[in-house]
């Protein structure tokens, strides 16, 4: 079948998407997911008995410190940098970097009884410019758990914009002892693993997380005389024989990002404002709803976001017609916080490339609202062409993107 390119809007090319989670690299992670790998473990980021926490998804051998989100941060982007090709010396490259918490756990222990933490270092310009000194621009947006999507939108803007010949869009949290004190009080019991969309849930556990992906103009990756000739080009230029030097691989085509803000309730989702964002997506990516194939959810196994996004998909999806493959991914990961919309980026890459759906991780009986979706409970393989993902916030700060694949 040929790539589905929307005549509605501006598709971008994603041509780098690097992870870490728990469970390792992208690669790492995608494998395991297939797995069926849960990647909770005993939690160290707090006094579990103090937090009433037990469990956590720690990134693999890494200790509990300071500033170590901007050291995942800078990793995760330099990486897509040079998987992307983007030469820095030539391109204007802006970088935009969604977040929960920034560098909260810093800020705890200067409250408690560590040394004093510059306003520069709660955003992450300086530790991105010294990795990469050519950076253009670095925004910090703090947008809850759909922060890493909204960031997302707004590298779209740019490029649509002509701000930016290429943009980097990555995502960075980990826990920290007061959110981890937080979702601690929301349970009699510690929440002993996540069971997104399963109907025995009992709440969400935490995860770290970081996250880059690099955005394209369409043509950047196939090149363009013009943009090779106004040196606009984010990865080809003009060799002597009239021969294109190779651009980096196209993963996918973003086709489109919904945003909506309906502030109704500070943690309690709304159904219509879910609904609003999955509708925005599909307009600016000038898709039709049953078209959709794969839906990559927030899914966060908690009481009310899942019935509630259960719902959303019945209302848009399923009423139009269409039968997507349900996954999710906290249930092996954890709750990744900021950095959650761009792995589910990553993991519905992955599936649109290879075919392969990886399960929901924790779901063994599906909740009674979402009798009508088709959850993943066992790998499987498919040929999703077109897959929603899905990120949202406390207070309704929601944000759905549509992607495609290339082939």
């Amino acid at each position: 079948m040929p790539p589905i390119v929307p005549d509605r809007a501006a598709p971008n090319l994603i041509v780098a998407s690097v992870v870490r989670t728990c469970l390792g690299d992208g690669a790492a992670t995608f494998t395991a997911l297939l797995a069926g790998v849960d990647g909770r473990a005993p939690l160290r980021a707090a006094d579990p008995t103090r937090v009433n926490v037990a469990y956590g998804y720690h990134l693999p051998a890494e200790p509990v410190r300071r500033f170590a989100a901007s050291d995942w941060l800078a990793g995760c982007v330099s990486q897509a940098v040079r998987t992307a090709r983007l030469d820095l010396t030539r391109q204007r490259v802006v970088a935009v970097v969604g977040t929960g918490l920034r560098e909260l756990t810093a800020v705890e222990e200067f409250a408690l009884t560590g040394p004093p933490v510059s306003p520069e270092r709660l955003h992450f310009g300086p530790v991105l410019r010294a990795v990469l000194p050519g950076l253009a621009e670095v925004i910090t947006l703090v947008n809850a758990c759909s922060a890493g999507l909204h960031a997302l939108a707004l590298g779209q803007d740019l490029l649509a914009a002509g701000d930016a010949d290429a943009v980097v869009v990555a995502a960075v949290d980990g826990m920290t002892q007061s959110m981890l004190a937080m979702i601690g009080r929301v349970a009699d019991e510690p929440t002993d693993r996540v069971r997104p969309f399963d109907e025995h849930r009992r709440g969400v556990l935490l995860g770290d997380g970081a996250a880059a992906l690099v955005l394209v103009p369409e043509d950047a990756a196939t090149g363009s005389e013009t943009r090779a000739a106004t040196g606009s080009g984010a990865s080809t230029a003009s060799v002597p024989d009239g021969r294109r030097a190779a651009g980096p691989v196209p993963l996918g085509r973003l086709l489109g990002t919904g945003l909506s803000c309906d502030a109704r309730h500070e943690t309690a989702p709304d159904v219509a404002g879910i609904s609003r964002a999955i509708r925005d997506g599909q307009a600016r990516a000038g898709v039709d709803p049953a078209d959709v194939d794969l839906v990559v959810a927030h899914g966060t196994g908690t009481a009310l976001n899942d019935p509630a996004e259960c719902e959303a998909l019945r209302r848009v999806n399923l009423a139009a017609g269409g039968d997507p493959l349900v996954t999710a991914v906290k249930g092996a990961l954890g709750h990744t916080s900021g950095t959650a919309g761009l792995v589910n980026v990553d993991v519905a890459l992955r599936a649109l490339r290879t075919g392969a759906v990886p399960p929901i991780v924790g779901l063994d009986v599906p909740l009674a609202a979402g009798k009508e979706l088709r959850f993943v409970t066992s790998a499987r393989t498919a040929q999703p062409r077109l897959a929603q993902v899905h990120a949202f916030g406390f207070g309704g700060v929601n944000a759905v993107s549509i992607i495609a694949g290339c082939g």
